[in-house]
């Protein structure tokens, strides 16, 4: 007989209406992987981009999916099994992880659930001194955010661009973060100012305390100026927007200069960047549990500290994808099991 457990499925693709809380079977066990008691789950932007088709996409790009789908990456929570061949967990550890990805792209991650399996190589232990919810709200946010300005991490091509991303020396240096009060943004910012940069946080103008208490330095409210209009000579700019409009901040770099779109779907400033002396680079986060053990003693310490904007019970994802749906969010979404 199948074991079953509550899960959010979706049977269509389209908007937050089509998820639905029910029942799903339980994830097998397959060598290599630790299965997971989730506690909470961490939702990001390819969550509502899978829900809806990544419609975004050109057709070919688009990932063959088979539903029902179950979304997410983002979990922390406690393991309740470990393959046989699995060294270095146990059943009962505390951990975290960003699920399978991008190989679970077409939603083979499956973390909005009661139970998730997921390989062992992709899993760390839990900061101690922060609960689940801060915990499954960091892993892909702060991993973006670290393989783009610390260390890539891995030697996979890049799908973005034919060479490796490389990241820059931040020490002394002034970097602006667009996009600073969101997820990647405000690990960016944090980032950066641990490396010792000075940091220039731009945002809607009701962040600005939550932004400064963070460590900017300097703070631009989008919605009365700018930036590329007042700021010059930066030496990196980290935009966590990105889009086809990241190219308006190619005047805002010194030559040498870099800037880093998170985003970099229709970016088309690559000529313009290269008279400049700019360098446009850009990557795609992956899955790794070494890493996350790198960041959970920062984590713990509060080194690097979770923002998060809302939590919602795993059977209301619908009212989460709402909330992110309506932008601005201060930090993370994030999902609670019971």
């Amino acid at each position: 007989m199948t074991r079953t457990m509550k899960a959010v499925q979706q049977h269509e693709f389209g908007g937050p209406d089509v998820l639905r809380y029910e029942d799903a079977p339980m994830p097998e066990l397959r060598p290599g992987e630790v299965r997971v008691r989730v506690h909470a789950v961490g939702l990001n932007p390819p969550d509502w981009y899978l829900r809806e088709g990544y419609k975004m996409l050109p057709p070919q790009w688009q990932p063959q999916v088979s539903f029902p789908l179950i979304l997410g990456t983002d979990v922390s929570g406690v393991i309740e099994a470990v393959a046989d061949d699995v060294e270095g967990f146990s059943v009962g550890d505390e951990v975290y992880s960003m699920v399978r990805f991008p190989t679970g792209l077409a939603g083979g991650s499956r973390a909005y659930a009661e139970y998730v399996s997921v390989p062992a190589s992709e899993v760390a232990i839990k900061p101690a001194g922060i609960d689940h919810a801060h915990a499954a709200a960091a892993p892909m946010s702060l991993l973006t955010a670290w393989q783009f300005l610390i260390e890539l991490g891995h030697d996979v091509q890049n799908p973005l661009q034919p060479d490796r991303h490389e990241p820059v020396p931040l020490e002394g240096k002034t970097v602006l973060v667009n996009g600073a009060a969101g997820g990647v943004g405000h690990f960016a910012l944090q980032l950066a100012k641990w490396q010792g940069a000075r940091v220039i946080a731009v945002g809607a103008g009701q962040r600005e305390a939550f932004l400064r208490d963070l460590g900017a330095d300097e703070f631009i409210d989008y919605t009365k100026t700018a930036a590329e209009d007042v700021v010059r000579d930066v030496d990196l700019v980290v935009d966590a927007v990105g889009g086809p409009a990241t190219g308006r901040f190619l005047r805002t770099l010194k030559r040498g200069g870099a800037l880093f779109p998170i985003l970099p779907l229709g970016f088309s400033g690559a000529d313009e960047a290269e008279k400049l002396g700019v360098t446009v680079s850009t990557t795609q986060v992956r899955s790794s549990g070494a890493q996350l053990a790198q960041l959970a003693g920062l984590l713990h310490a509060g080194t690097i500290r979770v923002a998060i904007d809302s939590t919602f019970a795993l059977a209301d994802a619908r009212q989460a994808h709402e909330r992110a749906a309506r932008g601005h969010t201060r930090g993370k979404i994030a999902l609670t099991v019971r």
